[in-house]
């Protein structure tokens, strides 16, 4: 990377992420920029997990779609959705769309699945009044904080995700798959490895089989990788958690997770791993024109409350591949 373009260092003296570059010159367009500085951002990223781009001015999708073309090999659709987000156009959607009030908890994106994009672009186009920042940790380091014997049983039993789709409540069936037909419904599932049935003859339930942990190739190194913490029905809180199991059963729960042979997670576990992304939590303000590039196997990520009005962009990129 051309140094008498930009700075580049760490946000904090005492860590490596993000990485802050900034142009040392009015007038530095960001796609031109990265396109040919596409090999060094690649170095700068495996080694800092996440490269916060500030001062470029991207903050439309206009030009957030030139920094997403200048930074990755290709972009993925968001499909088989966990959360509530809109597509803006072309490879842009919206960030999470949860209340304000609501906090993210720590998550890789779509680990849930067998599949997920290896990086993740986000840019500020709107910054919250206050709150509303996007936490980074270091997925290096959550795993190492994490026992041996938990590690353990999610990489030798794997995670299964199970959802029902009740009216109502979380998201449809319809947002999930984005279509109203049962059949595509079906093909989805059966091209994603993703188990399906109608229950009475209406409502759909999947159980998805996934990893408990993965294989970061740049690293030549295993981390964890899931999203249990997520799915698991005590993420909510002990009152709503014990409601909705006293009014659905585990069974019928609009969202849970369980080992993959379908033994129940420990709740010291779930409180262990969550303890471990909270250590290791780092926090930026977003200022408007901002860009995120994100490691999404190296660092996790997730939202904090906020007031105002808040307008992060977000792209789902590069797929990973098992076969390296």
């Amino acid at each position: 990377m051309d140094r008498s373009d930009v700075t580049a260092q760490p946000l904090r003296e005492d860590g490596r992420l993000p990485l802050v570059v900034r142009p040392v010159r009015d007038g530095l367009e960001a796609g031109p920029f990265l396109r040919a500085n596409r090999a060094a951002v690649d170095h700068l990223l495996l080694q800092h997990g996440a490269i916060l781009f500030r001062g470029f001015s991207t903050d439309s999708v206009e030009r957030f779609e030139i920094v997403i073309k200048a930074l990755t090999n290709e972009v993925l659709a968001y499909e088989y959705r966990s959360t509530p987000r809109e597509k803006l156009g072309g490879a842009t959607y919206t960030a999470s769309e949860y209340p304000a009030m609501h906090t993210i908890p720590m998550h890789c994106e779509n680990a849930y699945q067998r599949d997920w994009p290896t990086k993740l672009l986000f840019a500020c186009a709107r910054a919250p009044q206050t709150g509303g920042q996007t936490p980074l940790a270091d997925m290096v380091a959550v795993t190492s904080r994490i026992s041996p014997a938990c590690f353990d049983s999610f990489r030798t039993k794997g995670v299964a995700y199970l959802r029902n789709y009740h009216e109502g409540l979380d998201l449809s069936w319809r947002n999930v798959f984005q279509t109203d037909s049962p059949e595509e419904v079906e093909l989805i599932c059966r091209r994603l490895e993703v188990d399906f049935e109608w229950v009475d003859g209406e409502r759909l339930r999947t159980r998805q089989l996934a990893q408990g942990v993965a294989r970061h190739h740049g690293l030549d190194q295993t981390i964890f990788f899931n999203q249990a913490h997520l799915f698991h029905v005590s993420s909510l809180g002990s009152e709503t958690a014990d409601a909705l199991v006293e009014t659905f059963g585990l069974e019928d729960l609009p969202r849970h997770a369980c080992f993959g042979d379908g033994s129940e997670i420990p709740s010291a576990q779930l409180a262990e791993i969550r303890a471990a992304f909270d250590a290791e939590k780092v926090h930026f303000d977003w200022q408007q024109g901002d860009v995120l590039l994100v490691d999404n196997m190296q660092v996790a990520h997730g939202r904090e409350p906020f007031t105002g009005e808040r307008l992060i962009l977000a792209s789902l990129c590069d797929a990973y591949s098992k076969s390296r």
